[in-house]
């Protein structure tokens, strides 16, 4: 796509979100909707500086947001040290995809919710169970992605190298991970955003911070605009996070679509 292709559909975006923005002012403004349900522009900027000045519930906002990103970090982390190298040996060894693959399906279409109880029992209500249902919500994306990864590597490749002299760890390292890199940073940036739409799960249970836990705490005394800073803050975050992803994947896996 040209540069001014480019610069067009930008213009696009950036118009479709001035027109959402109008759209809620002029709701709020003739009141056509309530303030209860839905707070005005104005009302929100206002909340989100009264909790950059004190905080909510006595943590500051920064604290608020810095837990709930250790959360999510700290599980993705652990979802791709481990889910990439199972995913990637499933995919060229039968016998390992055979014994986890049926496990990991089973697990994959579960609501997190649904298991969360029992991870509570398990590993109790602290920072554990919370980082655990982050973990297996980001985990199967990235397994899958690697698989799909390496059966997709063309056989020929793989001869060719062999014919050359290459051995096995060669061949694996060296044309097998390689192309499977541009499917494993998609899996990667599935998983950020399945991890991050159970950030506010995770902190439903047995919580008192993070940015999930404050939208949760906000709606049960119906405060509209402390909900809608922390729903603006999250949206905002996952928009970066990929963001970064796509960038890094730009600079690591350049030759994707090439």
């Amino acid at each position: 796509m040209n540069s001014k292709g480019k610069k067009n559909y930008w213009l696009i975006t950036v118009a479709t979100w001035l027109i959402l923005f109008v759209a809620w002012q002029l709701a709020t403004s003739f009141k056509m909707v309530p303030e209860i349900l839905l707070p005005s522009p104005e009302k929100v900027v206002s909340t989100f500086v009264k909790l950059s000045e004190y905080g909510y519930n006595g943590i500051p906002l920064w604290q608020h947001f810095l837990i709930t990103m250790a959360r999510l970090l700290s599980a993705v982390v652990l979802a791709i040290v481990t889910a990439i190298p199972l995913g990637l040996i499933s995919g060229r060894i039968k016998v390992i995809y055979s014994i986890f693959d049926s496990i990991i399906q089973f697990i994959r279409p579960i609501p997190p919710l649904a298991y969360y109880t029992i991870l509570i029992l398990w590993v109790g209500i602290g920072e554990t169970s919370k980082v655990v249902l982050l973990y297996l919500a980001a985990f199967a994306p990235i397994y899958l992605a690697c698989i799909s990864g390496v059966n997709r590597v063309k056989d020929d490749y793989i001869k060719s190298a062999e014919s050359l002299g290459a051995s096995s760890k060669q061949v694996f390292f060296h044309v097998i991970f390689p192309s499977a890199l541009p499917d494993i940073f998609t899996g990667i940036r599935t998983a950020v955003g399945m991890a991050y739409t159970t950030v506010v799960a995770a902190e439903m249970v047995a919580a008192t911070y993070g940015i999930g836990w404050m939208i949760i705490n906000a709606s049960k005394y119906l405060k509209s605009d402390v909900m809608f800073v922390g729903i603006i803050i999250l949206g905002i975050t996952g928009v970066v996070l990929d963001q970064i992803l796509k960038f890094i994947e730009r600079k690591v896996v350049f030759w994707s679509g090439q």
